[in-house]
């Protein structure tokens, strides 16, 4: 089992001069429900190398277990310095692909020719296609094989306009979730806000925000059985 995990290489928040990227829970749970489930894993990003986390990630009340098991895990955090660039991924070599969340792929993957590419490669063959928190984003562009957007008449959800709001970012990022789901002829739907909620349609899985990382890797290797 070969999962590819795609990480954001993006670290400014906008124009406010702060820093963004990945968030670490939300790449930490998957990695060790994949990594602990036996799959083989690459990670990759648009820039190669060490993907920038976000400090929000990083701070005390943000830490769970699988966070801080990452941080006494030499192999991981040496995976994760070293990821391979995104435009030398192919689809075929893998069965699915997971998308870890935080602020950096509105910028980035959302707008990546070759992220856009893998995603339609991945779905045109019949493999998962997983995202949580703002990588839902990562599928703005994205198309199904007649041309129209890929999550047209999908069940999805995404980071919440609620959620964006309450860490006061709607004015900063570059689009919201949600409504870019909207946009694009989705059925998104939410629960409450922060808590755990995933989304299952077909081979597409998406989940709400950073407490629901672990259920959508858990949901995609369900699916990948």
């Amino acid at each position: 089992m070969k999962i590819l995990m795609v990480l954001t290489s993006h670290d400014q928040l906008g124009d406010t001069g702060k820093k963004t990227g990945f968030w670490l829970e939300e790449f930490a749970a998957p990695y060790y429900v994949f990594k602990d489930a036996g799959a083989q894993l690459t990670l990759a990003s648009p820039k190669g190398g060490q993907p920038p986390l976000d400090p929000k990630s990083d701070e005390p009340d943000a830490q769970t277990a699988a966070t801080e098991r990452f941080r006494k895990d030499t192999d991981a955090q040496q995976a994760l310095a070293n990821t391979h660039v995104l435009a030398e991924i192919k689809a075929e070599g893998y069965d699915a692909v997971f998308y870890p969340g935080g602020h950096g792929p509105l910028w980035d993957l959302a707008e990546d020719a070759h992220s856009i590419a893998l995603i339609q490669d991945l779905y045109a063959a019949g493999k998962p296609v997983s995202a949580v928190c703002h990588a839902p984003g990562v599928l703005r562009h994205v198309k199904a094989a007649d041309g129209s957007p890929l999550v047209k008449g999908k069940r999805v959800t995404g980071f919440s306009n609620t959620e964006e709001e309450a860490v006061q970012l709607t004015d900063v990022v570059p689009f919201l979730v949600e409504d870019a789901m909207r946009e694009n002829g989705a059925e998104y739907s939410k629960g409450p806000d922060w808590g755990s909620y995933v989304v299952a349609d077909g081979l597409l899985l998406t989940g709400q925000n950073p407490g629901s990382s672990e259920a959508t890797a858990q949901a995609l290797l369900k699916l990948l059985k």
